[in-house]
């Protein structure tokens, strides 16, 4: 190739943002010349590699801003020890039309069952598909709700939130609020009803979630009513997976200290 359509080339795809392009310009040149390609060829190679290498990154990016604390896979789940429910609704789940649909699913049952697992797989998923993704805690949501509303930024914050596809609220139910936070939380979960997905994980059950949200009655129902409306109840009742590993953990234990005294 000539030198000085070379540097032009370089410099158009510097200016352009095209780093695959400009990368791989002679290897798909030199294969090209190889193999007869037409200049309609090369160029469409070369588009390709960019758009391959800026999918890659974009879901690398939705990754990181998703937030998520520890990367669980579904296929790392040990779905034979979920519970029944969970296990017979998760292959509908993980087709991920829910989000399509803007339905909710709500994961309610006993600690240690996967419920945190699913959610974040579930999140992992959507992230590879393209999908924009959030994952929190509800007290650090709250938190970040009343930091917004002192500094007079909650707009912003409420039109970034209403934006995802897909928002997982961990830990729901393991702080109580008073009523201005119910209120606050209520009104900034309610963004989303009927039109973007939220998954929820929670340890307490429908009946008691009137005591998180400070004996308000009226505000728990609205809450429900609007959370709950076609969403996917998932019951994750059953025994803790921890419980589990810890009992293994110990048997090993005791099995190696009789061998060794053997």
């Amino acid at each position: 190739m000539d030198k000085n359509i070379r540097d032009q080339i370089s410099q158009l795809s510097l200016d352009l943002r095209l780093p695959a392009f400009r990368k791989e310009i002679d290897a798909v040149i030199t294969e090209g010349l190889k193999e007869g390609a037409s200049y309609e060829q090369v160029i469409l190679e070369l588009l390709k590699t960019e758009h391959q290498i800026r999918l890659i990154n974009r879901k690398k990016a939705q990754m990181r801003n998703a937030g998520f604390p520890q990367l669980k896979y579904l296929q790392d789940l040990c779905r034979a020890e979920l519970p029944a429910d969970a296990i017979a609704k998760l292959p509908g789940l993980e087709t991920l039309d829910f989000i399509a649909s803007g339905h909710n699913v709500i994961l309610g049952g006993s600690p240690g069952t996967g419920k945190t697992h699913l959610a974040i797989g579930l999140g992992i998923k959507a992230c590879n598909e393209g999908r924009s993704v959030l994952f929190t805690t509800v007290p650090r949501l709250l938190t970040q709700i009343r930091e917004c509303h002192s500094s007079r930024t909650l707009r912003t914050l409420e039109l970034k939130f209403e934006k995802y596809d897909l928002v997982i609220c961990d830990e729901f139910g393991y702080i109580s609020f008073d009523k201005q936070g119910a209120e606050m939380l209520f009104n900034h979960l309610s963004l989303r009803t009927g039109i973007k997905s939220t998954i929820i994980t929670s340890n307490l059950s429908f009946e008691k979630w009137n005591d998180m949200f400070g004996k308000n009655p009226v505000l728990t129902a609205a809450l429900l009513d609007r959370l709950t409306h076609k969403a996917h109840l998932v019951n994750m009742n059953g025994n803790s997976y921890r419980i589990k590993e810890t009992k293994k953990l110990l048997e090993t234990r005791k099995n190696k200290s009789i061998n060794k005294a053997a």
